[in-house]
């Protein structure tokens, strides 16, 4: 008998391993789910460095039964929004990956996608509450076994990201960060503090913004709020519906992609706080004296670097703007022109600067610019990307009406200042003319291009 138990626990033997080491999955449903609609179930995945690719599905009330979810690490939530077609995020293996690789930590995917995946928007929102009163339970279940909510920060994706609002408010704004990623508009604009995120749901609340006129929400909502190009119509997104799909979400992901780029340090968007796009984009916000010796906020990730100086302020609006695919941060100059034309000049400008074969570019066109003969123009360029060295200077002038008389921008002096490295300024001193070639053409616009180099 002895024998036969023994020979029957090494059958099972492997078999419990193996279940010991099964993986738990984000929620598939399809289309067909999200048309007769979904009752709401929460599941959290457990992710950490030694389970990267492996979520465990954690129990809501037996915490223990999970030995990798080790309460004295920092624990960051990631809470997805709507789900109209059912299919899991795209972006979700990827925001685990770069989580884990920030840091030790555990990543808990929160999993209401049966709740989030029905055509019926008006129900998904009504299922919001209640995925805050599901996680709001878990967490005073861990704060019961030990765990700090300082050490916790919340992620919250379009309509996640008022979930971890109303997370928040629970616990009196004591959770250590929320971060709310293109916050949903519809349901939630014109609401009062109470029925959306808000700045006092966590101790510091930073937002990103790219579809507002559309999916994402308008007004600030957090400490710092982010506007990626204004905050609406993103470069490289379509621009009709004749695009299909990517019509009606491309705004709304870019603020994921945006985020993403923080967390791998693709490169550092520095943003520049101000009360309007216009203004930013006038060179109106570029002081940031009162963020020294950091300087300028850097969005996404690191922006908690900034709460010091941001939480004082209440809600701040910062601008930036992008590149329509990855890398997507610019780089910001300076632009001082002094012109010698007779009458004033009105028009807009393109600048190229050149290494070699390398060429960036950077067109001011938002408005027209006046150059007065003596007067010096100031202007905010942004480049496509950061030259280590620049040899050569072109610019291209436009006129605002193609109908009027032919006429020349006579350039006597151009500076160029680097906003974030003052000593990579290499045209910070030149004078004009130098050994310049001008010439004319015709091509929709009258404009004449000045090709410069520094001797």
């Amino acid at each position: 008998m002895m024998m036969f138990w023994w020979f029957l626990a090494l059958l099972l033997g492997p078999v419990d391993i193996y279940r010991a080491h099964e993986c738990d999955v984000f929620t598939y449903l399809d289309l067909y789910h999200a048309i007769i609609g979904t009752s709401l179930y929460v599941k959290l995945l457990l992710y950490t460095r030694a389970n990267l690719t492996c979520g465990q599905e954690l129990s809501h009330h037996n915490l223990s039964a999970q030995p990798q979810f080790n309460l004295t690490k920092p624990t960051t939530f990631v809470v997805h929004g709507y789900r109209p077609t059912g299919a899991p995020p795209n972006w979700l293996n990827n925001i685990i990956e770069q989580l884990l690789a920030r840091g030790d930590m555990n990543v808990l995917v929160v999993d209401w996608n049966r709740g989030a995946a029905n055509i019926n928007y008006l129900k998904v929102v009504t299922y919001s509450r209640d995925t805050a009163d599901n996680l709001t339970a878990f967490i005073r279940n861990m704060q019961e076994n030990g765990a700090s909510l300082s050490s916790i920060h919340m992620i919250g994706l379009s309509l996640g990201a008022h979930i971890t609002g109303f997370v928040g408010a629970k616990f009196n704004g004591k959770i250590g960060r929320i971060t709310a990623v293109d916050p949903a508009g519809p349901q939630f604009n014109g609401k009062p503090p109470e029925d959306r995120l808000d700045p006092t749901d966590a101790q510091f609340v930073d937002v990103v913004h790219t579809d507002m006129d559309a999916f994402g929400f308008r007004k600030p909502l957090g400490h710092i709020d982010f506007y990626a190009n204004g905050g609406a119509d993103q470069p490289g997104c379509p621009l009709t519906i004749l695009s299909g799909s990517g019509y009606f979400k491309c705004d709304h992901q870019r603020s994921v992609l945006l985020y993403l780029g923080s967390l791998n340090r693709t490169c550092n968007i520095r943003a520049f706080p101000c009360t309007s796009y216009t203004d930013f984009l006038d060179g109106l916000c570029m002081d940031c004296d009162q963020f020294k010796p950091a300087g300028c906020p850097v969005f996404g990730y690191d922006i908690i670097e900034w709460k010091e100086s941001l939480v004082p302020l209440q809600q701040t609006k910062a601008f930036f703007t992008t590149n329509k695919q990855t890398p997507y941060c610019k780089t910001s100059y300076w632009v001082d022109i002094v012109t010698w034309n007779r009458d004033t000049r009105w028009g807009y400008i393109t600048i190229k600067l050149h290494n070699g074969s390398e060429v960036t570019e950077a067109t001011i066109n938002h408005k027209a610019s006046s150059f007065k003969k003596y007067s010096e123009t100031r202007l905010l360029a942004q480049f496509e990307k950061d030259l280590q060295k620049v040899h050569k200077i072109s610019i291209k002038f436009s006129r605002v009406n193609a109908f009027k008389p032919k006429y020349k921008l006579r350039v006597l002096r151009i500076r160029l200042t680097h906003l974030e490295r003052k000593d990579r300024s290499v045209f910070r001193h030149i004078l004009f003319p130098l050994k310049c070639h001008l010439f004319s053409t015709w091509h929709l616009f009258f404009y004449f291009s000045l090709s410069c180099y520094a001797h």
